[in-house]
């Protein structure tokens, strides 16, 4: 290290002993930090650290931040450019002081692997160039397959060559083609009401007067509305970098007031880890910005986690997918080694590495046509053939009708789940989208979505994401204006997607309780339920609103398919429509519909 590198090091870094704790004391400093914070964190001399950052604005670029080849689900995989990487400590403490902390393109901000013990607090996270384009709708010619934007520039970082739009062009990197979009309203900056997913490719771009693009796409059939604004956030194979939190195969997690503005990726991302808190942070888009999408992809993910993961108090707004999602891992049975192995395979392209099971795991087998849960077995050995393939040795033999295209679930990676006293809005797809056998607790939140609030939704194709959930309180909680935009939605939708050679007629998810909550909405659909078995749906409050015109004024408030022993009962209705329930032969032989006000029982 050179003379002048030392004395930088030196004022910027203090250190002091507190037990066996490691307390580092970052000073303020203009200009990027990145590889101080490197070097304080590969230098520490204790596995118990403590960061603690002089109130400012911190700037991190990636010159010189850690590059390494991360598997990280639900993103794309690759090398990723990594600014605070802590691997292995007893215990991590990272606080802010109330400190912003600005990031410059492609990065993963902060990754945990291994660690103990986590706290992060006091904190803001932003980019200073979005990693976004978006334009104001100033025309649209339908018949002549083209739109016109007027871009926004202060901020946003984009170039007009050879007739396409690229973006943001920071560190060589550009998105080649406007990708996953949709339109916003400008007003509020919630999605558009009635707005679809748009991937747009166009065709070529001709560049108008006073700075107005005019877009060709000639397989456009959905366009934007004219006084919207239009915001993109590239193709689905390069948008998803990094979160800007994740945490994996960590315990006893604490984010206290930490505010994520925006991110490459998700916003807190978790990897089987256990015992997590999200208490009084936010992902949303900051006050006085003319953005209209905060991070790139979901506000909170838990993928195979366990213990109690409670979000208290937090704000989750303008993100381009999901509030939280909460879920395990289907792997999909490729062929039977012998009578104690198994070789699976991890199907979705953005879970190719994720770690499904470990020495000591217990796992269930589901074996096709039924969805059900059977036998368990303890895993003893496994041997990662690739990202794809794994093969899996077990205690017990395995059961001999055991075949190719059935599916594995972890039983050991599951969680509680408690939300509470969070607001989640003006954001693309579902507050909430959870799948865990054990305890979900969903009370005193403030929702509105632009697809349906509360998606119930385990699936074996697809995201392979599973499994059916067995004790659901949804109670206490305002819903707002739901399911707004996209195709048919409702309040709650308890919805399996399962592969083919699965039954679409079995029972699937169980004991869930829809009670106590307010729901304001326009349109028509509240509770849509398919293979439940045990479904309360009591003493809720329902007003129609009008703020929007219904999109599907015909269906029903409550549809039950294939359900057993539902029961809607004390609820009250005010407004004009008429279906009330509509229940399938199998579903009315075991429903109890009572002393309802407002729609008939």
């Amino acid at each position: 290290m050179s003379k002048i590198s030392k004395i930088i090091l030196i004022c910027v870094l203090t250190f002091s002993h507190s037990y066996a704790s490691e307390i580092i004391h970052i000073k303020h400093q203009d200009g990027d930090i990145a590889y101080t914070v490197r070097q304080a964190i590969e230098n520490a001399k204790d596995k118990d650290i403590e960061l603690v950052f002089e109130k400012g604005t911190y700037t991190f670029l990636t010159k010189y931040a850690l590059s390494k080849y991360l598997y990280v689900t639900n993103h794309g995989n690759g090398f990723k450019k990594i600014i605070f990487n802590f691997n292995g400590f007893n215990s991590v403490v990272v606080n802010g002081n109330g400190s912003q902390f600005i990031f410059r393109g492609q990065t993963a901000p902060f990754v945990f692997e291994g660690c103990k013990k986590i706290e992060v607090k006091n904190v803001t996270l932003d980019w200073d160039i979005p990693f976004s384009f978006q334009g104001d709708v100033v025309a649209v010619n339908k018949k002549e397959h083209w739109y016109e934007l007027k871009p926004y520039t202060k901020g946003f970082s984009w170039k007009l060559v050879r007739k396409r739009i690229e973006f943001p062009g920071i560190n060589n990197f550009n998105f080649s083609n406007l990708g996953s979009s949709l339109p916003h309203n400008k007003k509020t900056k919630a999605v558009d009401y009635g707005a679809w997913d748009r991937s747009l490719k166009s065709n070529f771009v001709e560049e108008k007067a006073n700075g107005v693009l005019r877009f060709y796409q000639y397989d456009l059939k959905k366009f934007p509305r004219v006084g919207s604004v239009l915001q993109s956030k590239g193709d689905k194979k390069n948008n998803r970098y990094a979160p800007a939190f994740l945490v994996r195969n960590s315990k006893d997690i604490v984010f206290d007031n930490v505010v994520i503005h925006h991110a490459l990726g998700m916003g807190f991302l978790f990897e089987r880890s256990e015992n997590i808190k999200i208490l009084n942070s936010g992902v949303y888009i900051r006050e006085g910005s003319d953005r209209v999408m905060s991070i790139v992809a979901d506000a909170t993910h838990f993928a195979n986690c366990k213990g109690d993961i409670l979000i208290e108090n937090c704000r989750f707004e303008g993100m381009y997918d999901d509030g939280t999602n909460v879920h395990g891992t289907y792997v999909e049975v490729d062929k039977i080694i012998d009578s104690k192995t198994v070789r699976v395979a991890l199907k979705h392209n953005q879970q190719y590495g994720f770690e499904f099971a470990e020495e000591g795991d217990e796992v269930w087998f589901i074996k096709a046509p039924s969805p059900t849960r059977k036998e368990t077995n303890t895993v003893t050995k496994v041997k990662v053939i690739n990202d794809h393939y794994t093969d899996l040795t077990f205690k017990n033999d395995i059961a001999t009708d055991l075949k190719s295209g059935d599916v594995l679930e972890n039983k050991t990676w599951n969680p509680s789940f408690t939300m509470r006293g969070n607001t989640i809005r003006d954001h693309r797809a579902r507050n909430i989208i959870i799948k865990t056998p054990k305890k979900i607790v969903i009370e005193n939140n403030n929702l509105s979505s632009m697809m349906s609030s509360i998606m119930l939704r385990g699936e074996t194709f697809y995201w392979f994401e599973s499994g059916n959930v067995e004790e659901v309180i949804i109670k206490n909680n305002h819903f707002k204006d739901c399911a707004y935009s996209g195709s048919e939605h409702a309040v709650l939708k308890v919805s399996p997607r399962l592969g083919a050679a699965f039954s679409s007629t079995d029972l699937y998810d169980r004991n869930i309780v829809f009670e106590n909550n307010t729901i304001e909405t326009f349109d028509s659909r509240i509770v849509w339920a398919d293979r439940v078995d045990g479904l309360v749906i009591k003493n809720n409050t329902i007003k129609q609103t009008h703020t929007f015109k219904p999109l599907y004024p015909n269906a029903f408030m409550f549809d039950l398919i294939n359900c057993s022993n539902v029961k809607i009962t004390n609820n009250t209705y005010k407004g004009t429509v008429t279906k009330g329930v509509q229940a399938d032969a199998t579903s009315k032989k075991t429903l109890l519909v009572k002393k309802n006000k407002g729609f008939k029982n």
